[in-house]
């Protein structure tokens, strides 16, 4: 049985270079970047698991990706981990919606697809609306289908759409001290 749990909003502060989490805790953000095509984040977590995160919200596409970098001793085995959301922006203020549904990569593996078992679960007891369910099955397919034909590589597929994504060099960034 899945653990029901509202849907979680996250809001992202270009002016203010703040980046409040879905536990509504505020997180001061190292870079924000707007593009065309979507926003980029990267800041510190002072998360148990990992220390730093880069995000990009792909509006369009219902896609925030992200890269978790983890501490040292946890072994997870993915290069990106991406979210299935609603994106807005407005005023300088990027908000995103979870609609549960997460796709895991390892590039040149079949991507993996979570969590529709909560989507299900939420769509049932009416956390979100057939919508939302519906833009959330069409983005999950959408992605999948894409990063497949694409050699199981999301990075890829979004090149192939013209979406150019950049990343830190992991050599330089500086993971944030666990709470």
């Amino acid at each position: 049985m899945t653990d029901l749990h509202p849907v979680k909003q996250e809001t992202f502060d270009t002016s203010g270079r703040v980046n409040t989490d879905p536990k509504g805790f505020l997180r001061e953000v190292d870079t924000f970047t707007v593009t065309d095509f979507g926003l980029y984040m990267a800041r510190g977590a002072d998360h148990p698991r990992f220390g730093y995160l880069e995000s990009w919200l792909l509006p369009e596409l219902g896609l925030r990706a992200n890269i978790f970098h983890f501490r040292e001793g946890v072994d997870e085995r993915q290069d990106y981990y991406i979210d299935i959301a609603e994106i807005n922006v407005e005023n300088g203020v990027w908000t995103a919606r979870d609609l549960y549904v997460d796709l895991i990569s390892v590039c040149g593996e079949p991507i993996t697809v979570r969590d529709i078992d909560e989507l299900a679960a939420a769509t049932s007891a009416g956390l979100i609306s057939a919508e939302d369910a519906e833009r959330a099955i069409d983005a999950t397919l959408n992605a999948v289908e894409g990063i497949t034909r694409h050699g199981d590589d999301p990075m890829e597929w979004l090149r192939s759409r013209g979406i150019e994504l950049t990343w830190a060099d992991a050599s330089q960034v500086q993971l944030v001290p666990a709470e």
